[in-house]
């Protein structure tokens, strides 16, 4: 191939095609791709037609009532998630130049997170970089890797529990940067009027007899999972993920219950509820998940070091 020939390809290579393609991979339809980005199913049929008239390399072929990629779809897919980065950060560079007067990001964070760190963290950018544009979705931590995944945000906020058989951080989130932002105590959360409300610290295996009010299911998971290690299997009367409500319920004498320090930040402190730490100190460990390379785009790296800076408070 020509320089002049590589030169045309090059130019006829546009970020939005190199979207289209890798949704195409990853979900297996010119449909589910167009829902994935946003845009309808003609859009996305349109924009891969004129990059085949533009460089007469066709991305996809009709097998049947469906679609696949061709070998050169395939290629294009395979670099799809780097080229998109590389090219952001590009693009981030220039308004990195500007002062940051421009710029985007897109968060999503997990419920308890939504009261605490987000607006903070908006407020924050905002005071610092008026130019930058936030949007936020919330979603627990599965989905929010699964988001940035596929190019849906560009920051996610997550946790993860120790000993966590279905974190997702290992295998579904490879090929992204992972951060550590520290670890959340875990809290007991009691009656006030409950005899262990009187320790400093609680043994879960004293609350062996007691009803239980569980969270999301892997909160519900890592509740199970303490239990064994305490020695007992958990009495779960309730189950709701909304944390408001499960203050509520605990005020109420209906159970006992295992909350994250955000969820307990998040929410009004009831007078009847009290909240004490676990003997062994447990806690859930926070992460910020983004594409690889990508604190490389200014509006990124700028929603990172604000969030350094709130942790460091």
């Amino acid at each position: 191939m020509t320089d002049a020939s590589l030169e045309a390809l090059a130019a006829a290579l546009d970020l939005q095609t190199v979207r289209v393609v890798r949704q195409i991979a990853e979900r297996g339809s010119v449909t589910a791709a167009a829902e994935a980005l946003g845009y309808s199913q003609p859009a996305v049929s349109q924009q891969l037609r004129r990059f085949e008239e533009r460089t007469g390399i066709a991305l996809v072929e009709r097998v049947g009532r469906g679609i696949r990629l061709t070998e050169s779809g395939r290629v294009l897919a395979r670099h799809a998630h780097a080229v998109a980065t590389s090219l952001e950060a590009a693009a981030g560079e220039l308004a990195d130049i500007r002062g940051l007067r421009a710029g985007r990001i897109r968060l999503v964070a997990f419920p308890s997170a939504s009261a605490t760190l987000v607006p903070r963290l908006i407020a924050a950018l905002a005071a610092a970089h008026p130019g930058i544009e936030v949007t936020y979705v919330e979603a627990e931590p599965p989905e929010a890797v699964r988001a940035v995944r596929a190019d849906r945000a560009d920051l996610a906020i997550t946790f993860s529990y120790p000993g966590d058989r279905d974190d997702p951080h290992r295998a579904s989130a490879r090929g992204l940067d992972v951060r550590g932002y520290g670890d959340e105590p875990m809290q007991l959360v009691l009656p006030a009027g409950h005899a262990a409300a009187a320790s400093d610290f609680v043994d879960l295996g004293m609350l062996r007899d007691e009803a239980w009010i569980a969270g999301c299911p892997r909160c519900r998971g890592h509740l199970l999972e303490l239990a064994g290690a305490a020695g007992f299997v958990p009495r779960i009367a309730f189950e709701t993920d909304n944390f408001i409500a499960v203050e509520g319920m605990v005020a109420q004498g209906l159970g006992v219950a295992l909350l994250p320090a955000l969820a307990l930040a998040a929410s009004p402190r009831h007078t009847d509820v009290v909240a004490r730490p676990t003997a062994r100190a447990d806690v859930r460990s926070l992460h910020l998940v983004t594409a690889r390379g990508a604190d490389r785009v200014p509006a990124v790296a700028a929603a990172l070091a604000a969030l350094e800076r709130l942790a460091a408070r």
